[in-house]
């Protein structure tokens, strides 16, 4: 199937659609033979599926529509449909994006007709799944043979945007966390919105300084209401790890510290990635204008700050979301050549080093503060 722009004229698009993070694009595309599903990132092509076949079923794959960047028309002893099918209606299909927003289940008529998870890559020779083929092809996986484990996939993604679409549910969300965040930290003050007219919805909740705590923490809302992409992928046991939301500790004005919140909350599903302990990312402009001061270049990310100087930090655990743990991870700020030490050795060398250099996890004015 194609890798590149389209050269055909009579290619037609039934379906355009892009993920409710704008991470992702899905294209289902006819061009008189066959139809095909294409996801995209920002540049290119990144997953694919044959659909169907609209012309009886060659006994072998032509390698020249192969060769000429078009879909195949999938051989008769590999699709439920030697025969062809009719094309497809444009208006009967509907494409349903997982809540990672890193996979798409297409629709016909509300019934299950193809899937690319967050898992298919082209470049590694793994394409989506499709109702129509049978077996494992280079164009397709049979969405049959795989249906016990992606047929609940799909539903939970119809139920979670259904929720997350209702007039009640982030407000549902919203004040379970703050709730939670009440009973960690003591009464709120100031409460920003972090991603104005974006997904995902995320809010900054700050709890100003308490008898025994002399420092404001800042936590962002709304990370965890939806899995970050990637994650089970990486991790065999993906629930612990898929929710997380953010935290930093300052004694900074709070509205100025709480801008980091703008660039790392929404990072995982604009980037497609995650955040996990131990994970450190690189500020995107000149140190200059990094909002935590000090010239930093970039963060370190850890659940348990305790290794560093400074009182214990706060318990953050009992908060879960659809039986998913959220898990809160403290944002640090370090160099960028930390950040190459901590990538080249790890987090936890990185965390030794800063101890001994008694840099502590809370975040102070510049002539204090982390390098």
């Amino acid at each position: 199937m194609r890798s590149g722009p389209d050269p055909y004229p009579q290619v037609a698009t039934l379906l355009d659609s892009v993920s409710p993070y704008g991470s992702r694009r899905l294209t289902v595309e006819f061009d008189g033979a066959t139809t095909a599903a294409y996801l995209h990132d920002e540049t290119t092509v990144i997953a694919a599926t044959w659909i169907a076949n609209h012309v009886r079923a060659p006994r072998t794959t032509d390698p020249s529509r192969l060769n000429a960047g078009q879909a195949p028309v999938m051989p008769a002893s590999r699709t439920n449909h030697p025969r062809g099918r009719p094309p497809l209606d444009p208006v009967t299909l509907q494409a349903l994006w997982f809540e990672e927003g890193d996979g798409v289940a297409l629709l016909e008529r509300g019934t299950l007709l193809a899937v690319i998870p967050g898992w298919s890559d082209m470049s590694r020779g793994m394409p989506g799944y499709s109702r129509d083929v049978i077996g494992q092809t280079p164009f397709g996986w049979s969405l049959d043979d795989a249906i016990e484990g992606l047929g609940p996939r799909v539903e939970r993604a119809r139920e979670f945007w259904e929720w997350r679409n209702s007039a009640a549910g982030w407000g549902q969300f919203q004040q379970a966390t703050l709730a939670h965040l009440t009973a960690r930290l003591g009464p709120g003050a100031h409460y920003w919105d972090g991603a104005p007219g974006r997904r995902p919805s995320i809010g900054i909740s700050e709890r100003p300084p308490a008898p025994g705590r002399p420092y404001t923490v800042l936590s962002t809302i709304g990370m965890s209401a939806q899995r970050m992409p990637v994650v089970e992928q990486v991790i065999d046991n993906p629930a612990g790890y898929s929710r997380v939301e953010l935290a930093v500790a300052t004694t900074l004005p709070p509205g100025v510290a709480a801008l980091v919140f703008l660039w790392l909350a929404g990072y995982p599903w604009r980037a497609v990635t995650w955040f996990g302990p131990g994970h450190s990312v690189r500020w995107y402009d000149k140190p200059s204008t990094f909002p935590l001061g000090g010239g930093h270049e970039a963060v370190l990310l850890l659940d348990d700050p305790s290794g560093l100087p400074g009182p214990p930090p706060p318990d953050m655990s009992g908060l879960s979301v659809d039986g998913d743990p959220v898990r809160w991870l403290w944002i640090i700020p370090i160099s960028e050549r930390s950040r190459l030490l901590a990538k080249e050795r790890g987090s936890a060398s990185l965390v030794s080093r800063l101890a001994v250099e008694h840099r502590g996890w809370i975040v102070n004015p510049p002539a204090t503060a982390l390098r």
